[in-house]
C-alpha cells in the first residue's frame, strides 16, 4: 500500500534499500573472505584513487584508528599498499594492488549479473523508473 507522507516514504525507502543491500551482499563472490566493511574500502579506492588514512575515514565514515586496523588487514591480504604521501613526510597514501583491484571487480561483476538478472523481470516502465531513481537514491546516500 503506498504512502503519501515524507515519514511514510522514508520507512518505505530504508525497508526496500536495506532488504536489496542484504542481498546484494549474499551474493558477494563466494572466494571473497573480506568484510563487508573491508570490501567498501577496497571500492572506496577503486572509484577515488589513492588515498589517506584519514581520507578514507572520511569517506566511509569511521575513526582514523578504526580505519588504521581495516587497511592493515587489507594489505597483509595483499589488496593494498601504503607508499609515503608526496608532500607531508607524517603521512601515508594507501592505495589498490591488482589483487585488490581484481578482487573488487570480481565481485562487483557477481554483484551486477545478479541485479541484471532480477532486472530482465521487471517492465520497461519499472526500469525507466528505476534508472531515474538511481541518482536520487545516491544523493540521499551522500547527505550528512
Amino acid at each position: 500500500m503506498p504512502t503519501t507522507t515524507d515519514a511514510g516514504l522514508a520507512a518505505e525507502l530504508r525497508l526496500s534499500v536495506m532488504r536489496l543491500r542484504r542481498r546484494l551482499a549474499n551474493e558477494r563472490h563466494p572466494d571473497n573472505e573480506l568484510s563487508l566493511n573491508q570490501m567498501a574500502v577496497l571500492g572506496c579506492l577503486f572509484r577515488n584513487g589513492p588515498l589517506t588514512i584519514g581520507e578514507l575515514a572520511t569517506w566511509e565514515r569511521v575513526q582514523p584508528p578504526s580505519m588504521t586496523r581495516t587497511v592493515n588487514c587489507l594489505q597483509e591480504s595483499g589488496d593494498v599498499v601504503r607508499r609515503p604521501h608526496e608532500t607531508d613526510g607524517r603521512q601515508v597514501v594507501v592505495e589498490l594492488t591488482d589483487t585488490g583491484r581484481a578482487r573488487v571487480a570480481a565481485d562487483r561483476d557477481r554483484r551486477d549479473a545478479w541485479l541484471a538478472r532480477r532486472l530482465v523481470d521487471l517492465t520497461p516502465e519499472e526500469r525507466a523508473t528505476l534508472r531515474a531513481a538511481a541518482p536520487i537514491i545516491e544523493l540521499l546516500a551522500q547527505k550528512d
